[in-house]
């Protein structure tokens, strides 16, 4: 993520961001927005095709209060993207919440909910910009060391920017919240089961010729281990 100097805006309140459920879960805070988006690698897409919705997995970057998003120039996806409203999740889980009660079974998680119509960056700059933000959102330190796209790759690429203004952030955290009658009951564990995600060690690729050594960066990422904290 590269951060904008531009002032942030507050995240808005619409009858599409406005939540209707468990509102004491909401957050209204830009910064817990923003650390959503930056912990999650890919985002989930819904856009209409056809008169029906589609949802579809895809990697992304923010920038300030842009969100980037690019595909294929021949994306029937992609297209309808650019032509109507979309919305973009990002979900993370940190736990299972076991709870005497099987309606009170829950997820400890973090969420965020998107919407908006995206803009299609025409300008070479600004596409470059905008790859540049996807991939070191998702791989920190490897634009600047690997070969930047040509001009034939570029002209397969759509690069979309959507505003971050009209968005939602939901949390679950903490405990099961069991009747009081099932916690007097007694005899059944209640809890959590936090989940976290770990990096492995990297895998050279087949093809890999001798004496290329795997990137100090992606060194320190696997040392570390942690994808997201549960």
């Amino acid at each position: 993520m590269i951060e904008s100097a531009t002032p942030r805006t507050p995240l808005s309140s619409t009858p599409r961001s406005t939540l209707t459920r468990s509102k004491e879960r909401g957050r209204t805070d830009r910064a817990e927005l923003d650390a959503v988006l930056d912990a999650g690698l890919i985002c989930h897409l819904g856009v209409l095709l056809h008169g029906a919705p589609v949802v579809l997995p895809t990697v992304y970057g923010r920038d300030g209060d842009t969100l980037y998003l690019h595909g294929s120039t021949g994306s029937g996806n992609m297209r309808a993207a650019m032509t109507g409203d979309v919305s973009v999740a990002v979900s993370l889980v940190d736990g299972l919440v076991y709870a005497r009660s099987a309606m009170h079974f829950s997820m400890n998680y973090r969420s965020a909910v998107v919407h908006g119509r995206p803009v299609e960056l025409t300008e070479r700059e600004e596409r470059l910009h905008a790859l540049r933000v996807i991939v070191e959102h998702s791989a920190p330190g490897a634009w600047d060391r690997v070969r930047q796209p040509s001009k034939k790759e570029l002209a397969a690429t759509v690069v979309l920017a959507l505003d971050l203004t009209e968005a939602s952030v939901k949390v679950r955290s903490g405990p099961p919240r069991d009747d009081e009658a099932d916690i007097e009951t007694g005899g059944v564990w209640a809890g959590v089961l936090p989940l976290r995600q770990v990096w492995d060690a990297p895998i050279d690729s087949d093809d890999l010729e001798p004496g290329v050594e795997v990137p100090r960066e992606v060194v320190r990422r696997s040392e570390s281990g942690l994808i997201v904290a549960g």
